[in-house]
């Protein structure tokens, strides 16, 4: 009988080893317990997506005192406050997982973050196996990309400056996320040589800005003055970040920095082209040139020559003329003969003359790039060439549609007074010979014109800028490249925008959209370029199923 006893004794223990071990076996394996976070691979900022974390028992053993704890990425809300780590109790999950029990729980979350970042969740379930005393643990973890932060916020900036020059710059910003934005914040980081005077609106502190509640479609401008010291050469950086205040707590949407070169004005004068010795040219128009000689020897200098050969096939040759200089139409130079200048035919120390001629540039220089002229200057045994820069062309057209198949305008037209009517505005741009950036399209809406929201294509939204108090539309390219709209389809977006009339506009053909200015700063040339096209009023000639008539408010 003890033997018996002892036989069983040695029973349970061998089963109760094998049970054990059967249970951390269970416990270390994913497939017995299975834990996972199913949610959307891409996410765009300030709008709400969905986290499943889901988990099933798949083994034979009950999971007591379940306990889950879910930790969202950083930069992420939960309703209006920030998203924190989570625990969920057993009584929340049930008290105890069932051996082939599945559930879900639920999170939802807005996150924030910048363009292509990756955002990652945690989640950890911990439990005590029926009949054990330790616990045990499965983690897992998802990770989603931030695709889209539809919120434009640039510097306009100019990308180099005198040293000691006073500076004005802006920082724009425009919303095209889906719910309202409040408690945001702008900061600004200047360079240490930088000294700032004022703002418009004002700062808290010279380098933050309280931003009032953003809806969709709407935006504003920081304007910034002050003066910028330094090195000449010295790239100094400027940054800005915008963001959301929350529980003390900085929530960054988007950061930009741009730098400035510090430069020293030209005071040394070789060659000045139309009485400027930086001049960029232009396609079509006619260049004086003026040529300078200063004798900075200690010897005097007599009956010189001076010869000066044009290299470039932007010149019109045939163009060429000068008062002093011997030249021919076809001709690429232009000699000067001491016979008729008078400084070349004695030139003491220190003295400077000067000759010149004039000749135009071709209208049209085909698909170049970075075009560019040359003129090689050759006096006594010296030799000097100059190289000039041709700048690049850009256009915007500006045109208004009633009848459209991008957004479908409704209301009545003729329109009526205290009706809205809504229209479509295309803008389209182009750009010739060099790459162009900073590109920025602007026109202003008068005040009973307004925004519907409705932009395409969609990707251009987080490009779009809307400032209330100067009633400035801005469109921010970025960069142009050369030939886009030449030499391949232009770049253009659609906006819808709606109209309402007032009673002292009937019987007349208000504007709805001033005109349209384009402006970026030529790579090649270093240049400023601007062009500009007419406004839009409601009788819009450029519909053709829309009469003159038809745009006189009722």
């Amino acid at each position: 009988m003890f033997r018996l006893i002892k036989i069983f004794i040695l029973f349970l223990v061998i089963g109760g080893i094998f049970l054990l071990w059967q249970l951390e076996k269970n416990t270390y394996s994913k497939e017995i317990l299975k834990l996972e976070i199913l949610g959307p691979s891409e996410v765009v900022v300030g709008k709400e997506a969905e986290f499943i974390v889901k988990y099933k028992n798949n083994g034979n053993f009950r999971l007591e005192e379940p306990e889950l704890i879910f930790e969202p990425p950083e930069n992420s809300l939960s309703g209006d406050k920030i998203a924190k780590r989570e625990i969920l109790k057993a009584e929340k999950l049930g008290n105890a997982i069932y051996p082939g029990e599945e559930n879900a729980v639920s999170f939802k979350l807005m996150i924030f973050g910048k363009e292509g970042e990756t955002k990652v969740l945690k989640a950890t379930l911990s439990f005590r196996p029926k009949n054990l005393k330790a616990r045990y643990s499965v983690s897992t973890s998802f990770s989603t990309q931030i695709r889209s932060v539809p919120i434009t916020f640039e510097f306009d900036l100019p990308s180099k400056i005198e040293v000691g020059k006073i500076l004005n710059f802006k920082i724009d910003y425009f919303s095209n996320v889906e719910r309202p934005l409040t408690n945001l914040r702008v900061q600004v980081e200047y360079p240490s040589s930088f000294e700032f005077f004022n703002s418009n609106p004002k700062s808290i502190d010279k380098t933050d800005w309280e931003i009032p509640l953003l809806n969709k479609s709407e935006g504003g401008r920081i304007e910034i003055q002050g003066k910028i010291l330094g090195e000449i050469g010295k790239i100094e950086m400027f940054r800005a970040k915008l963001g959301i205040l929350k529980e003390n707590q900085f929530i960054v949407l988007k950061e930009i920095e741009k730098g400035v070169e510090l430069i020293k004005p030209s005071i040394f004068l070789r060659q000045e082209i139309n009485g400027n010795p930086q001049y960029v040219a232009v396609p079509g128009e006619w260049l004086h040139y003026t040529i300078y000689f200063k004798n900075i020897g200690e010897e005097e200098m007599a009956n010189l020559f001076l010869i000066v050969k044009l290299e470039g096939e932007a010149f019109d040759l045939q163009t060429i003329k000068s008062d002093l200089g011997e030249c021919k139409p076809g001709d690429n130079s232009v000699i000067f003969d001491w016979r008729k200048v008078t400084k070349l035919q004695y030139l003491a120390p220190t003295e400077e003359g000067k000759v010149d001629f004039w000749v135009k540039l071709k209208d049209d220089l085909g698909n170049v790039k970075n075009p560019y002229l040359k003129t090689k200057v050759f006096i006594s045994h010296l030799k000097e060439e100059f190289v000039t820069r041709i700048s690049s062309k850009i256009e915007v057209v500006q045109r208004g549609f009633y009848y459209d198949e991008v957004f479908g305008n409704y209301g009545p037209i003729p329109p009526k007074v205290g009706e809205i009517t809504t229209y479509t505005i295309l803008w389209q741009v182009k750009n010739y010979y060099c790459d162009v950036k900073d590109v920025k399209v602007k026109a202003k809406l008068p005040e009973y014109v307004s925004l519907t929201g409705k932009i395409f294509p969609e990707e251009m939204a987080s490009k779009f800028s809307f400032d209330q108090n100067s009633r400035e539309v801005v469109w921010s390219i970025g960069n142009l490249e050369r030939g886009k709209g030449v030499f391949s389809q232009p770049l253009s977006v659609v906006f819808q925008v709606s109209f309402l009339p007032k009673e002292d506009q009937k019987g007349q053909t208000p504007e709805i959209i001033s005109e349209v200015k384009i402006s970026g700063e030529d790579s090649w040339a270093e240049k400023l370029l601007e062009a500009v096209y007419p406004a839009i009023n409601t009788t819009l000639p450029d519909d053709p199923m829309v009469k003159p008539e038809m745009g006189i408010v009722n």
